[in-house]
């Protein structure tokens, strides 16, 4: 043998890099390496164990419990088939069941066995150098050494406590409750808020509604980075305004998302009273959100502190009875995000109204945007889409931005306003291009506009749209593209 290989750092790479090969054989690998000699034994086992899906591996080891678990046609996905009827583990069997689980660093469990490890006492820590779970919480005692750093939990429960004494360390927590049974009491609201707020070392938080107290809470974690809110609730407890104006300005948090969201005014209201400096990415997501609502929305991120930090926001509410309209009028959306100068990407998409879109406001928008690489303002129902932006404005517009890769927008065709004659200047980086044409009729000349376009935007192959408007004019692409591709070549 080597003498690099008596080197614990050197062997424990090599093994490493073992581990990382992409093949379905790794842990055969892994197993040869272990059995091969004392020195290779222990870094291959750890390697090995570090990271189980499900406990069967564990139980496996139980002598009892092996040709239950690893008979032919046996899977581990139907595990119930063989676990129904089974004995509980005895003293000695628990001993054999724990042989490898202090190795064991990533757990996913997706159902647990309490009749089989019932043996084990409550107050015994099975994985002590666990630091990322994922299980429902049911046994989760057995499950929380003080080192886990990350948890995705199934259930919301009194199994929460264990955080408050030993999950000292966590880090990323990720609570995702089917939203029918978190939502039949509001018992598990405060408990899930009540346990949250005594974690105080948290970068990542993905959870269902908190209370006003876990949202100060939250504020002021200079820790966190990432909040993301994955469910509403139909009947929110108000949050007081003047309970909300002593908001510390959430410092540090880059990534804030609302999803699933059914009622957003609380939302709002939060986000009016805080200041996000560091924000980088923002997701709103609501199904039920009204025109003033929106107005809000848009007006409350425009006075954040973040015009020099926003790189992305999207927001939408796709549901067809979500966006109720106001007076028919249009959503003044834009003006409102023209301050975040490092803007790379901006979704808005509404169902049942549209956003307000003129040749002057896309100008605005594109010279105050120069990083912008995605851009979608989309009326879901584009029956009640409204634009005044002409074809000779979306190419003036797009001048002003050249990392540009992808465009969705409302657009007037009725006229054609440039001239297909006239030397074009190109853009380049386009290659995504959704127009939704606002006129209600027919494309008088299909040809022409496919030569114009192909020639202005060389990359785009294609008129994407959610009519068959663009059907005719995709006919005339590849002919065109052929055609511009000689007059550059000429003109080369």
């Amino acid at each position: 043998m080597h003498q690099a290989l008596l080197v614990p750092e050197v062997l424990l790479e090599i093994f490493v890099y073992v581990n990382t090969i992409p093949s379905t054989s790794t842990q055969k690998l892994l197993a040869a390496l272990a059995r091969t000699c004392k020195i290779f034994h222990e870094p291959a086992m750890d390697l090995l164990w570090t990271e189980i899906h499900g406990l069967e591996p564990l139980l496996g080891c139980v002598a009892r419990l092996y040709p239950l678990i690893y008979r032919s046609g046996t899977r581990w996905d139907d595990f119930f088939s063989w676990a129904k009827g089974v004995e509980p583990l005895s003293a000695h069997e628990a001993r054999q069941f724990l042989r490898h689980s202090s190795r064991i660093r990533t757990l996913n469990i997706k159902r647990t066995h309490p009749q089989l490890i019932s043996v084990i006492p409550a107050n015994v820590c099975v994985f002590p150098r666990l630091r990322s779970l994922s299980l429902s919480t049911a046994f989760l005692n057995l499950f929380l050494p003080h080192t886990l750093h990350q948890c995705h939990l199934l259930t919301v429960d009194k199994g929460l406590q264990s955080f408050v004494t030993r999950c000292i360390a966590l880090e990323h927590l990720d609570i995702h409750i089917d939203t029918l049974s978190y939502y039949d009491s509001a018992t598990e609201l405060s408990l899930l808020s009540d346990r949250i707020r005594w974690c105080t070392r948290l970068v990542t938080l993905s959870c269902p509604m908190l209370d006003l107290a876990t949202w100060k809470h939250l504020s002021c974690l200079p820790t966190l980075l990432k909040l993301e809110i994955d469910q509403g609730y139909d009947d929110p407890p108000s949050l007081p305004e003047q309970d909300i104006v002593n908001f510390s300005p959430f410092l540090n948090i880059t990534t804030l998302s609302f999803r699933q969201l059914f009622y957003a005014a609380n939302i709002i209201m939060v986000i009016q009273h805080s200041q996000f400096p560091s924000l980088k990415e923002f997701r709103f997501e609501a199904d039920y959100l009204s025109s003033e609502e929106a107005e809000e929305l848009f007006h409350a991120l425009s006075r954040c502190k973040a015009c020099r930090t926003l790189e992305e926001i999207i927001i939408c509410s796709p549901d067809e009875s979500g966006l109720a309209r106001l007076n028919s009028e249009h959503l003044t959306s834009i003006p409102h995000f023209l301050c975040f100068t490092q803007l790379r990407t901006l979704q808005l998409m509404f169902c049942n109204s549209c956003i307000y879109l003129d040749n002057d406001i896309l100008l605005q928008a594109m010279s105050s945007w120069p990083h912008i690489r995605t851009l979608t303002i989309n009326c879901l129902d584009g029956h009640l889409s409204s634009s005044e932006v002409s074809l000779h404005g979306l190419f003036t517009a797009l001048s002003l931005c050249p990392q540009l890769h992808t465009l969705r927008i409302p657009i007037n065709i009725a006229t054609i306003d440039v001239d297909p004659d006239a030397e074009p200047i190109q853009h380049t980086s386009l290659r995504t291009l959704e127009l939704l044409d606002t006129s209600q009729s027919q494309i008088a000349d299909a040809e022409t506009l496919a030569r114009i376009i192909s020639a202005w935007l060389p990359c785009v192959d294609k008129v994407e749209s959610m009519d068959r408007t663009w059907d005719e004019v995709n006919k005339h692409f590849k002919s065109s593209a052929a055609a511009t591709a000689l007059y550059v070549a000429g003109a080369s």
